[in-house]
């Protein structure tokens, strides 16, 4: 489905719907099944209707525990990715962090910096920050110096390694 018509958060109240329709679907299948067995026909015609009905119904009543389980081991996956994403988050924000405090970046040059590690432009910066151009690049010069860097690309290096380094002993 277009992702346009359906939110990813709506998507499971969605879901949720469909399986309670097919349990009204399977209920009126059931109830009509053993209407029929109830009236007791002995028709040759009438019994195989009844054993296609019966079978539609069951088959009916396993999607919808098989589509359950399914729908209730996606959530628990959604939520467990949902919180590795959180922790990943968080990992890479102390990472970036301590790589700022290490080379002792002013609040302006953090900003900057994270603006830079987050891939926007200088003019984007200047823009989302309020500032020229020209005092954006007077930040970056000191932000590669203090680094020891010569551009973008070197400092993301540098943070990326900081990210896949095994973790330093205490």
């Amino acid at each position: 489905m277009p992702s346009s018509l359906v939110s990813h958060r709506s998507l499971p109240l969605l879901l949720l719907c469909l399986v309670g329709l097919q349990v009204a679907c399977a209920g009126f299948f059931f109830s009509d099944v053993v209407s029929d067995y109830l009236e007791d026909s002995a028709a040759a015609a009438s019994r195989l209707h009844l054993y296609v009905e019966t079978a539609a119904a069951v088959s009916l009543f396993a999607a919808i525990v098989v589509e359950a389980r399914l729908l209730v081991w996606l959530l628990r996956r959604k939520a467990h990715l949902e919180q590795a994403a959180s922790v990943a988050t968080q990992a890479l924000h102390e990472v970036i962090e301590a790589h700022f405090d290490r080379w002792k970046l002013t609040p302006a040059e953090r900003d900057i910096a994270l603006f830079l590690v987050k891939g926007l432009s200088i003019a984007e910066i200047a823009q989302a920050r309020g500032n020229a151009e020209g005092t954006v690049k007077s930040h970056l010069n000191a932000i590669y110096r203090k680094s020891g860097t010569t551009g973008r690309g070197e400092l993301l290096s540098l943070v990326i390694d900081g990210l896949l380094a095994p973790a330093e002993p205490p």
